[in-house]
């Protein structure tokens, strides 16, 4: 058991029997994970098992609470960690740990920046142990008051409840604060598709563009720009009819990185129509002039869209599907 501000007292340390003289008043007291306050002076006793703990009014001998928490936890099997954390380094020993090697690199990304602008500087001085469901509560809705989109909002939670979870697997705390809050729901903006006239008067316009054959894959099968410019050759099959989709090229820190879907519902098998057949066969031809312009210095890729040097084209955000500004992909 230790006191919430100096100085500590950890009754856990003294012997069977300890009996400890506070003289402050409105003093707090954590015993496991459960937290007390002193309302009297009080005598802190500890008795045989170094875990349950009486607070009585001094020198009355009349016992005013009985915590039996610390006791509880050690009978489950729930060790008492030896370290108390506080939120920031957990966060930040998380992130290093387990988001970093697990996670793909955008994702990494955007828990990192959360991490860093939001949620240290507003959470990162709590202690795990008493981090509450109020204090998180409140935190949001400032951020929510200072004009934060309720999806911005949402993010935060979401980062910050992966990080909570990992914590309670690590037996650091016993529950996940962060899943209690509660947000206003989010209702993202309707999409109105194009017609399809107004599809066949933006490929005619784009035409000219050396990516043109992407925007073709993009507004027949509405894939993402990163599945599209993630195509191979050896996921074309000309004599079956069909495109794979198998994998996405996403840009982050302003380096591309080659990776799989996101879900496995997202590897699929597309038809290969007309319109798109005859657009990856002009590919062929538009990269073999590439190829024969570079000659040894070529790079040995697969891709179906690459720059003239045959390096991956630049992605203007690593997300979206084709209905939202298709032509931010760039080609140089």
């Amino acid at each position: 058991m230790s006191e919430l501000a100096a100085p500590v007292v950890d009754a856990r340390a003294g012997s069977a029997g300890t009996r400890i003289d506070l003289d402050d008043v409105c003093r707090w007291f954590q015993v496991g994970s459960t937290v007390v306050k002193a309302v009297d002076q009080v005598n802190l006793h500890v008795d045989e098992t170094a875990f349950v703990v009486v607070l009585g009014a001094s020198g009355s001998g009349k016992t005013t609470l009985l915590m039996r928490k610390a006791q509880e936890d050690a009978r489950a099997g729930m060790p008492v960690p030896d370290e108390v954390w506080k939120l920031g380094p957990y966060l930040e020993y998380w992130l290093e740990n387990f988001v970093k090697p697990n996670r793909r690199p955008a994702t990494y990304t955007l828990y990192e920046m959360n991490i860093r602008l939001y949620l240290i500087p507003g959470l990162g001085s709590q202690k795990l142990t008493t981090l509450s469901v109020a204090t998180v509560q409140r935190f949001f809705n400032q951020r929510l008051g200072k004009g934060d989109s309720v999806r911005k909002v949402q993010v935060m939670r979401t980062v910050l409840s992966a990080a909570l979870t990992r914590a309670v697997r690590e037996e650091l705390i016993s529950r996940n604060v962060a899943r209690l809050v509660e947000l206003p729901e989010w209702r993202p903006a309707t999409v109105r598709p194009w017609t399809a006239d107004e599809a066949r008067r933006f490929l005619a316009a784009c035409k000219p563009d050396p990516l043109y054959v992407a925007f073709v894959l993009l507004v027949l099968y509405g894939l993402r720009r990163g599945e599209v410019l993630g195509l191979r050759w050896q996921d074309i099959d000309f004599e079956a009819g069909t495109i794979r989709v198998e994998q996405q090229l996403q840009q982050v820190g302003g380096q591309m990185h080659l990776g799989p879907v996101k879900t496995q519902a997202g590897r699929r098998k597309l038809p290969l129509l007309k319109l798109a057949r005859e657009a990856l066969a002009t590919q062929v031809k538009i990269q073999a002039c590439y190829r024969a312009e570079m000659g040894s210095a070529w790079p040995q890729t697969d891709l179906v869209f690459t720059t003239r040097t045959g390096r991956p084209v630049g992605l203007g955000t690593s997300s979206g599907r084709s209905g939202a500004s298709p032509r931010r992909m760039t080609s140089c």
